[in-house]
């Protein structure tokens, strides 16, 4: 029983020491700039949008919840801790993502390109919406990074990467992971 927790205890410390390692060096690396932060939107409960969505009108969407707003704050709040240089943040057009946005950065712009295509209302746009997104990363010259707030489709077509709920996804600009984060909500 002493040696299973002996090990237990070296275990934990063994892991939250190459976590912290980790960590480091990922902070290391978004402090060279030039990378591309992927955000999959905070918390909001449930899946695709109800029927009668519009993009106009943020009642007719699933929208973040409690947890979701607080979650979107710590993303923030990972931001500011780790003095994470930023040369803009942009948004998808649905209010889950400019409200992560805007609880975590203030200031965003919205590109259609990072608009959600999970529904078949907007499965058409996958193509394009794709080819936007490479032109745009092609065509962005900073040796800040680059915050892309979006949803699993997104994140999912251009990374073949499955983002939990507020998961911060790191890469560079051919699209190769570099790491990843998840916040806590």
């Amino acid at each position: 029983m002493k040696f299973l927790r002996f090990s237990l205890i070296i275990f934990i410390t063994l892991t939250s020491t190459v976590k912290a390692d980790f960590n480091k060096k990922l902070i290391d690396q978004l402090d060279d700039g030039g990378k591309l932060i992927f955000i999959r939107h905070a918390y909001a409960p449930g899946s695709g949008d109800p029927d009668n969505f519009n993009l106009n009108d943020c009642s007719t969407q699933r929208n973040l919840s409690n947890e979701g707003k607080n979650q979107a704050k710590n993303i923030g709040e990972f931001f500011r801790k780790n003095k994470i240089k930023i040369e803009k943040v942009i948004s998808s057009e649905w209010c889950r993502c400019k409200d992560t946005s805007s609880l975590a950065f203030g200031s965003f712009e919205t590109k259609n390109f990072l608009n959600s295509f999970y529904s078949s209302k907007f499965v058409k746009n996958k193509n394009s919406q794709m080819l936007d997104l490479r032109k745009y990363i092609k065509n962005f010259k900073s040796k800040k990074n680059l915050v892309l707030v979006t949803h699993y489709v997104v994140i999912s077509e251009a990374l073949n990467f499955a983002p939990s709920s507020g998961e911060i996804v790191i890469s560079d600009k051919k699209f190769n992971i570099i790491g990843n984060v998840k916040t806590n909500y």
